[in-house]
């Protein structure tokens, strides 16, 4: 059901929600970015409609805000082991349809991918997710080209549009927020881009012989293996686990589950002392080919959403998109 409201109303129903919600959402932290006297925008919990960002794309996913980096799985003593317990309000998230998109990545991974992961599995069961619209497309971006640019699975949509505010729920737990305001029911079609400045063709006929590309040395030499196009996509979800031994009882501790990176040194180490992929260029390649190869295989769609972090962040300026548009070049 579609609403128009007044920013007054709206900031009153936001008010309401924060009692009953955590809300995250991309906001502007001045002066936090990689480098000197550079902003950035990241997730983060908001107190008020004026602290979201709206019209920027966030240099960081709603991963960090939903998923945790950093997650004890479980506390440990000689003889017994307890879980912690889960966030004490439902999460309520505003982000954009490719970041939506990935949450059914994400699903698939851990809910699909064999047995259901606990944790994740309480984590999506207590969050809500805010659709926010684009306007205009974001530079690295190329979600048409993926089909992610609009969606319809989610739980509430808002636009702030002025002094007044478009909201679109799709759950009926927020009717009760909205009834008994002064709200106009109207018809809202949530904003969506249908044209990126970057374009991807996916490669359809890959076969063994892409593996031995020589593209990925060439790709190899330039990567330094510092995994920040990791950690900004809201797809990937390589982690490692860590034994936190206490100084007070060393028979005492907790778990933890942490992000980690496919193309950092150490990441496919194993006992024994061999490691897997060792070169940039090879964790290039695996990246690269699980993202739409691999993935697609076993899921039925690609696990790149297109939402173009990686291609912003990465430091010797490496296209994601160049790759992809020249894999299905060569198989042309």
């Amino acid at each position: 059901m579609g609403y128009q409201l007044e920013r007054q109303t709206a900031d009153e129903i936001f008010n309401c929600l924060k009692q009953d919600y955590d809300i995250f959402a991309p906001k502007l932290f001045a002066g936090e970015g990689c480098f000197s006297d550079t902003d950035v925008i990241r997730y983060g919990k908001v107190e008020s409609l004026d602290e979201i960002c709206w019209s920027k794309r966030s240099d960081y996913s709603f991963k960090e805000a939903f998923f945790p980096v950093n997650e004890v799985l479980f506390y440990f003593t000689e003889d017994s082991t307890s879980v912690p317990a889960c966030r004490k309000k439902t999460a309520l998230i505003f982000l954009w349809s490719c970041d939506l998109h990935a949450l059914r990545r994400l699903d698939a991974i851990y809910l699909t991918n064999g047995p259901e992961d606990f944790y994740y599995k309480r984590l999506r069961e207590n969050a809500r997710f805010v659709l926010m619209g684009c306007e205009e497309t974001c530079d690295t971006g190329f979600c048409v080209s993926m089909g992610t640019n609009c969606t319809e699975d989610y739980d509430l949509y808002l636009k702030v549009d002025g002094d007044s505010v478009l909201a679109d729920l799709k759950t009926e737990e927020f009717q009760k927020y909205f009834s008994g305001k002064d709200c106009r029911e109207r018809e809202v079609i949530p904003d969506h881009v249908t044209e990126n400045r970057e374009k991807v063709t996916l490669p359809r006929n890959l076969s063994a012989e892409t593996f031995s590309d020589p593209v990925w040395e060439s790709y190899g030499s330039r990567c330094i293996g510092c995994g920040r196009c990791n950690f900004v996509c809201p797809t990937c979800t390589c982690f490692t686990m860590q034994d936190i031994i206490y100084r007070d009882n060393e028979n005492t501790g907790e778990r933890r589950r942490v992000w980690a990176s496919c193309q950092v040194d150490g990441y496919t180490d194993i006992a024994g002392g061999n490691s897997f992929r060792k070169n940039q260029g090879e964790r290039m390649r695996f990246k690269v080919m699980h993202k739409i190869y691999d993935f697609e295989k076993r899921f039925g769609f690609p696990m790149c959403v297109g939402c173009g972090r990686c291609d912003a962040v990465c430091p010797e300026y490496i296209s994601y998109v160049n790759i992809i548009n020249r894999l299905a070049k060569e198989e042309a």
